[in-house]
């Protein structure tokens, strides 16, 4: 049992033996801790500027606003990471970052923010996501050998769930004693860690693939997009994963982060410090699951419809409780679920697709989880008003279950199994 459990330890960080994804899940690390504590202070913000009993609507209609440009340019992203040398477009972005972050502390702490500021602020910052986050998917291949590549994507996710337990009892803290201003300073000062990380990456180790020619025209735009949505429709997998990620994204992990400061604020009564807890109890959740699913040698189906399932459940019992300690409880469970959906998901997408048009197919994947949080957001945010916080809960955990249903029962079909590129450069066989 102890050979055993060392052995499936090494087997959970092997893509650590990489230098380059050391300093990547370092830099990643590092910069989550960041976004986290920046995250929780900006929807604190928004709840004393607009008062707690309108909060929920406006920190769903915050979302919507960050959302919007990743939807919009987020194909366009995809373009640049296949174009770009993704290292160079990821220091770029955190620049970016940093920067915005500054900008709204200064304007906090100076007492001149308003709820317009606010607004605007997460806009520039969705626009920047827009060029990251498919430069950030595509790079992991570039850093570890093929093999590792579905266990360096869910220690990425790891190190974002820890950081997401680290952050919020950094943003609880600073939020009771000094205010919400030292949080934005504290995510715009570590881009610059994340940007000495990066630069410190051997060139000589990276794997880049085939480099897309610039586009000169629209016409070569959209001919780049439409090769993209062409493998997505040819390849049965491809296109599963993306509408049962879209569906679960969007009733999932965005319901949570819209209601859970509103109950701690009004059902629960714990403040900031509770919300804190909240927070970093569900990224708990997550790390502990994330690094039970690196320790598999390849990512399964029967894992991502558990996880799905899993975070259903948990959030039909966070509806029906107004106690903390069960609160906790569940959002530990649905952290667990949501990270072994979303893991499981990405990883078979990440081994499926091949390297030239990784970028444009993990774009089209950003923007339909972005397309979706508008849809999640505008409908927890409008059914939490009109109806209360456990009925938007209630109905986010049952669209969870349904689409986790539907799609056990495709790929008990053989959906999932069927078509595909034949260069996609993996199969689908023992995954599920």
């Amino acid at each position: 049992m102890i050979v055993g459990g060392r052995v499936r330890f090494m087997l959970a960080g092997r893509a650590l033996g990489h230098r380059n994804y050391r300093l990547f899940c370092s830099a990643q690390a590092i910069s989550a801790t960041g976004w986290v504590i920046q995250a929780l202070a900006q929807s604190w913000l928004i709840g004393t500027l607009v008062g707690w009993n309108h909060a929920v609507v406006y920190i769903g209609l915050l979302g919507v606003v960050q959302s919007l440009p990743v939807l919009a340019l987020g194909l366009f992203g995809g373009i640049i990471a296949d174009v770009w040398p993704k290292r160079r477009t990821l220091v770029g972005a955190q620049i970016a970052t940093g920067l915005l972050a500054l900008v709204l502390a200064a304007l906090t702490c100076f007492g001149l923010v308003a709820v317009w500021h606010v607004f605007v602020l997460a806009f520039l910052l969705g626009l920047v996501s827009a060029v990251e986050t498919p430069a950030h998917q595509s790079f992991i291949p570039e850093i570890v050998a093929t093999d590792d590549v579905a266990n360096a994507v869910t220690l990425d996710l790891a190190a974002f769930n820890g950081a997401s337990i680290v952050g919020p009892a950094i943003a609880g803290v600073l939020i009771g004693v000094l205010g919400t201003a030292p949080c934005f300073v504290l995510n715009g000062l570590s881009r610059g860690v994340v940007i000495i990380a990066f630069l410190a990456m051997h060139e000589r180790e990276l794997i880049p693939p085939t480099r897309l020619a610039m586009p000169r025209s629209l016409t070569a735009v959209r001919m780049n997009l439409g090769e993209s949505f062409r493998y997505i429709r040819h390849t049965p997998v491809v296109l599963l994963l993306l509408a049962v990620v879209a569906l679960v994204n969007a009733f999932g992990s965005n319901s949570l982060n819209i209601v859970l400061p509103v109950m701690a604020a009004n059902v629960f009564n714990v403040g900031s410090t509770g919300y804190g807890f909240l927070s970093a109890t569900l990224a708990a959740g997550a790390l502990t699951f994330a690094l039970a699913i690196a320790a598999l040698e390849r990512p399964r189906f029967r894992v991502l419809i558990g996880g799905g399932i899993m975070l259903g459940v948990a959030e039909l019992a966070l509806a029906g409780t107004t106690l903390f300690p069960i609160a906790l409880v569940a959002v530990f469970l649905a952290g667990a679920g949501s990270v072994a959906s979303g893991a499981s998901a990405i990883s078979i997408i990440q081994i499926t697709v091949p390297g030239p048009l990784r970028g444009r197919v993990l774009s089209v994947w950003t923007t339909v989880i972005v397309g979706s949080s508008p849809i999640g957001n505008g409908l927890t945010g409008g059914v939490g008003g009109l109806l209360g916080l456990p009925v938007a809960l209630a109905t986010a955990g049952a669209a969870v279950l349904a689409t986790e249903a539907v799609a056990a029962a495709a790929l008990l079909r053989g959906y999932g199994r069927s078509g595909g590129d034949p260069e996609a450069g993996a199969t689908q066989e023992g995954t599920v």
